[in-house]
């Protein structure tokens, strides 16, 4: 496939997750914001509305300025990188239109309400409540940092086969 088309289709991608995101959070606002939470596997997973108005774990609460401009930044740097053919390999063109999908999705929570809306509630590990942007970001991130350590990986046996040449 052409790597223009990739691209296109990678950034289509991105703004099908922006989308997703907020309907997500538009059903949790609506449905969700009376109701302390909503069991669906009691103890296990529940939904549970929360407006988050900070960075991952509520951290940097209160700071949404720095986390809108932080955000904007890095996000503008990889959606230009993207478009001028700087990410060449497609598992890192998807892997950043994961993390592109999800930091819009929660950039435009941080601009239009100056909070994040948190849903996803996973009571078995106790962990922070949290949504469908924050997954694309987490995975995205997870999988930029496995291909990256891959790639190192397979640089590093080359330069083994390579002493053993010489």
């Amino acid at each position: 496939m052409k790597k223009g088309l990739m691209r296109a289709l990678a950034l289509s991608a991105s703004a099908a997750m922006v989308a997703l995101d907020q309907l997500f959070k538009y059903l949790a606002k609506v449905h969700l914001s009376g109701v302390t939470t909503l069991p669906l596997i009691e103890d296990v997973f529940h939904l549970t509305y929360v407006e988050n108005r900070g960075a991952a774990f509520g951290m940097l609460s209160g700071k949404t300025i720095f986390l809108v401009g932080l955000t904007a930044l890095a996000l503008v740097a990889l959606i230009v990188a993207i478009l001028i053919g700087k990410i060449q390999k497609n598992w890192m063109l998807w892997s950043f239109s994961l993390i592109i999908g999800g930091g819009i999705g929660n950039l435009i929570d941080r601009v239009s309400r100056q909070y994040v809306i948190d849903y996803l509630d996973v009571r078995l590990i106790h962990f922070a409540v949290f949504n469908f942007a924050d997954c694309c970001v987490v995975i995205g991130t997870v999988l930029v940092f496995l291909f990256v350590l891959y790639e190192v990986i397979q640089e590093r046996k080359l330069e083994k086969a390579g002493d053993s040449d010489a």
